[in-house]
């Protein structure tokens, strides 16, 4: 395995910084008119080969009324992981899997989902047909499914959702000018009757089909590239083309395809189209932001606000680049402002570990509302702050004589109260023999630096478990430090097995070598020097310890500094395979290296002790 490499401070004089040759910024001055408090000097990036928004595309200008606008119940929300999402995966999802996902969504409470993009693959295909023939849909949700405006590909969609019971037809093509003249090779008339001989062949299979309930959808992509006179000619054709009514509607799905401005921007073209579209009333207005500048959700809000009725999106916000808008932050946005989501978020940890279990791809633990550590307060003074609150909390439910999951919340730091979304959380964190792995990690990193990685939770928390069951103490954090040092600390440093002199070379690129002296603690037959090679110093170090009889795989490696600063000791830790068994060790030194070492000796001696002791 590679080695962790080897931290140098160089000296520098007061006032300058490091070296970063691969950073180019103080390249230019000061700008003339910069205030006096502002020194940043002109960059070295290119920002002159790209054009702002509105040289990009007109804007509309429109007497906003969005600004003034509050969301007083929720869109219709439209996942598309199914689709768009699984597009994103570098592994999408097969049929169980995509199953998994869309039972999921149908027990949050979604009614309409977009499912597949049956002419792309066969999996797609395969499963809106065992959607259609499993029963899976429930009677009042509503299956969309996605196609290009190609004749051979709309009749392939269309055979994929014979015999379900509601559906909506999502025809698309791009609009916008560059993507025309790049990718299509067609002029704006061109375009305009491409998108009206695909809506007129979907007209004609949906009529052959008498008794089916198929609704229609277009998405004019990038949207917010794309004219605005160029989108409402298209929608507008559309809307009677189809023939759309108020008990029969189609839905315009305008899609930020590439954030490219400010979400105040995204705001005024969904308002002119609310304002422009024909026979408005028999319209779904929708979007479907994408994250690319990392404004995804609040296009979303903005864009709701001028007039959208439908959003779609993806659950944790997957998606190609940075992603498709988040569906949980955008719901549990409205929950904290006092309007029902309708979507349900009680158990958000199981609607969490689904998605990750479904995508492969992990939810960030700082995600808003879903993160494992968006509850925890890791501040001393938000504890406090977030403890008093509590209290205050339960006084004020008590004196209205109702429930705590009743009462107003009002708590400081946080936004939403954790137990509407089935989590818990505790403000004062104490250690005991009730007490669980995150408590224990979170004091070892708040007193004494330690990050422990996730695997190594669960196996310290079983050592902090014995010691308190044992005692009917609280462990105080020094408690845990000693605990802590004692059990993987400190057999890598007093043996069984020591380690003598040693020393490291790298006679070539990627090819390194270790040569040391270990005492076995068995007399002559256990001690002597010994040598091995690798890829880096410590896949060098375990194929010596090998030679000496104690072969180790190592499975997983993390290292941190324990504090800020030049000065500060590094720690290691590392999961290792012995006998069959698996053993963390950690270390502890000024060399990131040395602490490596001693974590491997730490694991091999405590895989020594464990024999010995059985």
């Amino acid at each position: 395995m590679p080695s962790p490499a080897e931290p140098t401070v160089s000296a520098a004089p007061r006032g300058t910084t490091l070296a970063f040759p691969a950073l180019r910024t103080h390249a230019g001055p000061v700008p003339p008119d910069a205030p006096a408090w502002n020194p940043q000097r002109g960059s070295a990036m290119p920002s002159h080969r790209y054009r702002p928004a509105h040289d990009r595309v007109e804007v509309p200008h429109t007497e906003r009324a969005w600004p003034a606008a509050r969301m007083t119940r929720a869109p219709l929300w439209v996942p598309v992981d199914l689709r768009d999402g699984n597009q994103a995966l570098a592994e999408p999802m097969d049929t169980a899997r995509k199953r998994r996902m869309f039972d999921l969504l149908v027990a949050m409470g979604f009614k309409e989902i977009e499912v597949a993009y049956p002419s792309a693959s066969r999996t797609d295909f395969d499963f809106v047909r065992h959607l259609a023939e499993s029963g899976a849909v429930p009677d009042d949700v509503t299956v969309v499914v996605f196609t290009p405006a190609r004749r051979e590909l709309i009749e392939r969609t269309f055979a994929a959702i014979e015999g379900l019971p509601r559906t909506v037809v999502h025809l698309y093509t791009p609009t916008a000018p560059t993507w025309r003249e790049v990718v299509l090779g067609r002029s704006r008339a061109e375009v305009c009757d491409l998108v009206r001989d695909a809506a007129t062949y979907m007209s004609q299979l949906a009529d052959a089909r008498p008794g089916a309930d198929i609704r229609f959808q277009f998405s004019p992509e990038v949207f917010n590239l794309t004219e605005p006179d160029l989108v409402l000619e298209i929608c507008n054709r559309l809307t009677a083309l189809w023939d759309a009514s108020p008990d029969r509607p189609v839905t315009h799905n305008l899609p930020a395809t590439v954030e490219i401005a400010t979400p105040n921007v995204y705001a005024d073209q969904i308002e002119y189209m609310h304002r422009h579209l024909a026979r408005r009333d028999a319209v779904i207005l929708s979007v479907h932001p994408h994250n690319d500048r990392g404004t995804g959700v609040a296009c979303a809000e903005l864009a709701v606000l001028a007039g959208a009725q439908r959003v779609e999106g993806c659950l944790f916000g997957n998606g190609e680049r940075t992603g498709n808008v988040d569906l949980v932050t955008l719901a549990l946005n409205l929950h904290t402002q006092g309007v029902d989501p309708m979507i349900d978020f009680s158990d958000v940890d199981t609607v969490r570990r689904t998605v990750e279990d479904c995508i492969r791809l992990p939810v960030h633990p700082r995600h808003p509302y879903a993160g494992e550590l968006v509850h925890t307060a890791f501040s001393g003074t938000h504890q406090d702050a977030i403890s008093k609150g509590l209290a205050h909390h339960a006084r004020r439910a008590a004196n209205l004589g109702v429930p705590a999951s009743d009462a107003p919340w009002t708590v400081p730091y946080l936004p939403v109260d954790p137990a509407d979304l089935g989590c818990t959380y505790e403000a004062v964190i104490r250690v005991n023999s009730q007490s669980g792995k995150g408590g224990i990690a979170h004091l070892l990193q708040l007193h004494h630096g330690l990050d422990l990685p996730r695997d190594l939770r669960p196996d310290f928390s079983r050592t902090v478990q014995l010691a308190t069951d044992d005692s009917g103490q609280e462990a105080t954090a020094k408690d845990l430090w000693e605990l802590f040092r004692r059990t993987y600390l400190a057999p890598g440093e007093d043996g069984p097995l020591r380690l003598g002199s040693w020393h490291t070379t790298e006679p070539a690129p990627g090819e390194h070598r270790v040569s040391c002296e270990l005492d076995g603690g068995e007399g002559e037959a256990g001690r002597g020097r010994f040598e091995g090679s690798g890829n880096g110093p410590l896949a060098a170090f375990a194929d010596a310890l090998a030679a000496a009889g104690h072969p180790v795989d190592i499975v997983t490696y993390a290292e941190h500094a324990l504090t800020s600063g030049p000065d500060s000791a590094a720690i290691a830790y590392v999961r290792c395979r012995i006998g069959g068994a698996t053993y963390w060790g950690a270390g502890q030194d000024t060399s990131v290296l040395m602490a490596s070492v001693r974590a491997v000796l730490s694991a091999v001696n405590r895989a020594s002790r464990d024999r010995d002791s059985h």
